[in-house]
C-alpha cells in the first residue's frame, strides 16, 4: 500500500490525531505469530494485570477494552444499578463527547454540575447528590471525576481524596476517566497509585489510545466490592477483543517501563513551550489579541483568539473551537509533537493576530 499522508503534518487538534509510538508498534510486531488463546487468556494480558498491580500497589482485576468510550461505559455500568445516576462535571468526557452513550447504551442517567475549571469538589457534587429513597428521582449512587480533566486541569491528590472521601461517606462510589492520565502522572511527579487507589478512587478508565498507543485503554478495578458483572458487560458493551493480546501488548509496552510517562512528559513539555511562546509574543507586541481561559497543567492550551483568527490559521493548523461564541479554542500537543511543530505555530498566531 502506498502512503496516503504526509507524514511530517502535524497539528493541534487532538492527541488522537497522531499515529502509533515506535515502541508501541515494535510491541503488536512481537505480540504476534503462533496461537495464543483468544479473548483474554493470553500471555500479554496475565503480563498486563500483573505490571498494572505494581503500579497500584495491590491486585487489580483488569479489563482491557477498544476505545475510551467503551471504557467509560462499561465501568460505569458495572457499578450501579438499574435505577442509579452518576454525578459529573458538566464538561466531563462522558456529558458532552460520547454521542449520549451513558444513557443510551448504558441506560445511566447523568446528574451534571457546573464546574468552570473542570474539577469536582463535595460542595459541587452535593448539589446533586441527594434524594435517596425517592422512587422519582434516580438514585445518584456513583461520581465521575476525569484526571486530568477535559479543560486541561489537574486535580492534586488532597482534591481527589476529599471527593472520595465525601462520595463514600455518603454511600457513593468514584470512578476516574483516566484517559489523560499519564499526563497527570507526569505533570504531578507522582506514582499512579498516588491520585487514584491512595486517594479513594474505586474503579478507572485507563487511557492509552491519546499517549502513543494505535488503540486500547482499560478497565482498571481497585476495589472489585465496587463492581459487578464486568466480564459479562465487556461482551455485551461489544468492547471484548477475540485476539486480545495485540491490545495489552500496546498497553504493556506504555506502562511496562516509562514509555508512558516519557511520551506524556513531552507532550506537557510542547504545551508549555506554546503558552510561554504565546504569553512572550503578548509581552513583546509580536502577537495580540489571544487571552488564556485555563491554567496549562498538562497538554492542553485553552485560549482565546480575535474573530477571524481561528479560521485563518487552520488553513495550516488543524485545532478545534471549544466554544466559539466567546472565540475560546484548544490546542493540544501529543507525543510526537516536535519543538518545530510549536514554534511554526506560535509564528503563525504572531502572523495572524498582527495582520
Amino acid at each position: 500500500m502506498s502512503r496516503l499522508h504526509e507524514p511530517d503534518v502535524r497539528g493541534f487538534a487532538s492527541d488522537n490525531y497522531s499515529g502509533i509510538h515506535p515502541e508501541v508498534l515494535a510491541a503488536i510486531a512481537a505480540a504476534d505469530g503462533g496461537h495464543q488463546v483468544a479473548y483474554g487468556e493470553d500471555a500479554y494480558t496475565a503480563r498486563l494485570r500483573e505490571v498494572l498491580t505494581g503500579h497500584f500497589d495491590d491486585p487489580v482485576e483488569v479489563f482491557p477494552v477498544f476505545n475510551g468510550t467503551g471504557a467509560n461505559v462499561t465501568a460505569l455500568q458495572s457499578m450501579l444499578p438499574r435505577w442509579g445516576a452518576v454525578v459529573a462535571a458538566a464538561s466531563a468526557h462522558i456529558a458532552v463527547d460520547e454521542q449520549g452513550a451513558p444513557e443510551r447504551i448504558g441506560g445511566i442517567k447523568l446528574l451534571t454540575v457546573p464546574a468552570p475549571d473542570g474539577k469536582l469538589t463535595p460542595e459541587l457534587i452535593d448539589r446533586e447528590a441527594w434524594g435517596w429513597g425517592d422512587v422519582h428521582r434516580a438514585q445518584p449512587l456513583v461520581v465521575s471525576i476525569t484526571q486530568s480533566t477535559e479543560l486541561g486541569t489537574l486535580y492534586t491528590p488532597d482534591e481527589i481524596g476529599a471527593v472520595c472521601a465525601h462520595a463514600h461517606d455518603l454511600g457513593m462510589r468514584v470512578h476516574a476517566d483516566g484517559a489523560r492520565l499519564s499526563n497527570a502522572a507526569a505533570a504531578l511527579g507522582l506514582p499512579l497509585r498516588a491520585f487514584t487507589r491512595d486517594a479513594g478512587v474505586d474503579v478507572l478508565s485507563l487511557g492509552g489510545t491519546k499517549n502513543g498507543a494505535m488503540l486500547g485503554e482499560a478497565v482498571v478495578v481497585l476495589d472489585p466490592a465496587a463492581t459487578q458483572g464486568l466480564p459479562y458487560l465487556r461482551k455485551m458493551n461489544m468492547q471484548l477483543a477475540s485476539k486480545m493480546r495485540f491490545v495489552s501488548a500496546q498497553l504493556l509496552a506504555l506502562f511496562d517501563g516509562d514509555l508512558f510517562l516519557r511520551n506524556a512528559s513531552h507532550a506537557n513539555a510542547m504545551a508549555a513551550r506554546l503558552r510561554a511562546g504565546i504569553a512572550a509574543g503578548l509581552a513583546d507586541g509580536s502577537i495580540t489579541g489571544v487571552g488564556f481561559t485555563q491554567p496549562t497543567q498538562v497538554n492542553a492550551v485553552f485560549a482565546t483568539v480575535p474573530a477571524g483568527v481561528a479560521d485563518r490559521l487552520r488553513q495550516r493548523f488543524r485545532f478545534y473551537d471549544w466554544d466559539a461564541a466567546l472565540g475560546e479554542v484548544r490546542w493540544m500537543c501529543s507525543f510526537d509533537t516536535t519543538a518545530d511543530d510549536v514554534d511554526a505555530f506560535i509564528a503563525a498566531i504572531g502572523a495572524e493576530t498582527t495582520r
